[in-house]
């Protein structure tokens, strides 16, 4: 150990990553946190990049302006690439670093089932690089669709397909149908953007599953109130540059022409999943997830923790843990004062991790929300107004929530979504 204290390496800066590193802030310990970006990503508000309502640079924070004070606490920008169990390191492409506990919050990814090649055709909305390449085609669609002749290549650039009805497909489907409907009207000369069709293909019974019943219908009634066509017990089963084939539950298939076509559906663990069970024998799901113990950690490696999108983890019902941010954050935090104690010599033998659940929200547009917070459910402007404040109250930085707070506002009594910029041509090929 460096100056004889407990080295602690933490993998990932995003929710679970900080949280962890806030739970240990004030230990006397080394703590090192590595992430391959070099700064934490607010990812519920992504889709708000990608419909152009905020900048990337509103949802982002520099990891070391965020740690900044925490005196124990050195940060690192490298990529990971294994884990070294028999010499406690952990490998970078940069190197290598000692450990005598590691917390892993490396996150997820988009999963296209097996198919990705998909990925091109059908971006999926994991990271900033994602946001901006999703706004640029959603803008260009239009920008091309005033330069066409032919009214079938216009309608097969103002159809959109997202694909998932889960919080971030509502999201995006909702977004997309305010631009068409509210944001660009008197803005082209030759097309009427109001006449887009948003289509969103939703595997199950019904939108925002992990939801109240009486919230998804709420859900959907407003989604149809702005015009998205909803899809339920379909799935998007082929994808290509002409458009997606969509297949019902009855196996009857139809194939959409469309050039924007959004993944919303579909999550797979970090790929250093597969690299920490080659280390260490650890079982991973279907998922790619690490299947960890009560604890947070792995079998036979008790100074291992996994936390957030990469665990999996039953809830006391017997249920998988779901992957979100809520989790990650309090995973993290009990993995975070575990390592406290047993730095401090306090037992820590029989603890058990116990999820809280706070509740869930989803924006649809407007002062249009669901909010299921436990004994209260709420709709429209009051779901809404409660989205705004919690989203607002877990960004880091307080220059970032005036800046989000502001853009909001501007949007709601104007309509306007000022950050509609195509940075990179290249970007918005259709």
């Amino acid at each position: 150990m460096q100056n004889g204290k407990h080295r602690v390496v933490i993998v990932g800066a995003g929710f679970g990553g900080l949280y962890a590193a806030k739970a240990l802030r004030h230990a006397d310990i080394d703590l090192t946190i590595v992430d391959r970006r070099n700064f934490h990503l607010f990812q519920p508000l992504l889709y708000q990049v990608a419909t152009g309502v905020l900048s990337p640079a509103n949802i982002a924070a520099p990891v070391r302006a965020i740690l900044k004070r925490n005196r124990n606490t050195r940060t690192l920008l490298g990529e990971v690439t294994g884990v070294d169990i028999e010499r406690s390191r952990l490998n970078l492409k940069e190197g290598a670093i000692e450990f005598d506990s590691l917390i892993l919050a490396p996150g997820s990814e988009t999963s296209y089932f097996g198919n990705d090649g998909w990925a091109e055709i059908a971006p999926g909305l994991k990271t900033v690089e994602d946001a901006t390449r999703i706004r640029a085609r959603i803008l260009a669609a239009f920008e091309q669709a005033e330069l066409e002749q032919v009214p079938d290549r216009i309608r097969r650039l103002l159809t959109f397909v997202v694909a998932g009805g889960g919080p971030t497909g509502v999201e995006l489907a909702g977004a997309i149908a305010e631009i068409a409907r509210h944001t660009l009207t008197h803005e082209f000369r030759t097309i009427t953007p109001a006449d887009s069709r948003i289509l969103l293909v939703q595997g199950g019974e019904r939108l925002l599953q992990g939801y109240p019943e009486e919230l998804s219908a709420n859900a959907q009634r407003s989604l149809e109130k702005l015009g998205v066509e909803i899809l339920l017990k379909h799935k998007a089963v082929d994808v290509s540059e002409r458009g997606a084939l969509i297949r019902n539950e009855a196996g009857e298939e139809q194939f959409v022409e469309s050039a924007n076509i959004l993944w919303a559906t579909g999550v797979k663990a970090s790929p250093l999943g597969a690299a920490l069970r080659d280390a260490t024998g650890c079982e991973l799901d279907r998922a790619g997830r690490v299947k960890v113990l009560p604890d947070c950690s792995i079998a036979g490696h008790p100074n291992i923790f996994v936390v957030g999108d990469m665990a999996s983890l039953d809830d006391a019902q017997g249920r998988p843990l779901p992957g979100v941010a809520q989790v990650a954050m309090q995973q993290a935090a009990f993995a975070g004062r575990l390592v406290v104690d047993r730095v401090k010599g306090r037992a820590t033998n029989g603890r058990k991790f116990s999820y809280r659940d706070r509740g869930s929200m989803a924006t649809i547009g407007r002062a249009s929300a669901v909010a299921d917070l436990g004994s209260m459910k709420l709709t429209g402007m009051p779901g809404w107004l409660a989205w705004l404040f919690i989203h607002l109250m877990y960004i880091v930085e307080y220059d970032n929530r005036v800046l989000v707070l502001f853009q909001w506002c501007w949007y709601y009594l104007t309509w306007n979504r000022s950050a509609r910029l195509i940075t990179n041509p290249e970007e918005a090929k259709l």
